[in-house]
């Protein structure tokens, strides 16, 4: 149970691997949870939006980039803990993947953001879930670009 908003239950989210070349769109997180942390740009489904209306959004709001989404590439759980192993955070994350227009600019909730070389993801400390949604929606999106 999260002490300031009583007990903590599973929240639809959307989030995007968004590529341009062989780089793909990370953020810095600017709040919590992850606060600090590199991670693919998304949030929360507002209620009567489409999973996919909410990661277009998403993106533009946290970086700027005007996407192009071609499908979903995963359904992953984010659950959080505190120190004490407490559930502070459950995200239920639809992950969809395409294409962006525009140079990214940090805003919304996001610290930083950028274009990452896929190389140079894991130096960033990208959660190893994440890491393996991005190589899994970079081979199916290296089909849309030939």
């Amino acid at each position: 149970m999260d002490e300031t908003t009583g007990p903590v239950i599973p929240r639809a989210a959307a989030s995007a691997c968004i590529f341009r070349g062989d780089a793909v769109l990370l953020v810095q997180r600017g709040k919590a949870p992850n606060l600090g942390r590199w991670s693919l740009p998304g949030g929360s489904i507002e209620p009567g939006e489409s999973a996919i209306d909410a990661a277009t959004r998403e993106v533009a709001e946290e970086t700027g980039i005007i996407v192009a989404l071609t499908g979903v590439v995963d359904v992953n759980d984010v659950i959080c803990r505190n120190e004490t192993g407490t559930l502070t955070h459950h995200y239920v994350v639809t992950v969809f993947a395409g294409f962006g227009t525009g140079e990214p600019s940090a805003a919304s909730d996001a610290m930083t953001a950028a274009f990452v070389p896929l190389q140079n993801v894991e130096a960033l400390g990208v959660d190893r879930r994440v890491r393996a949604i991005i190589m899994t929606a970079w081979e199916t999106q290296r089909r849309h670009m030939v």
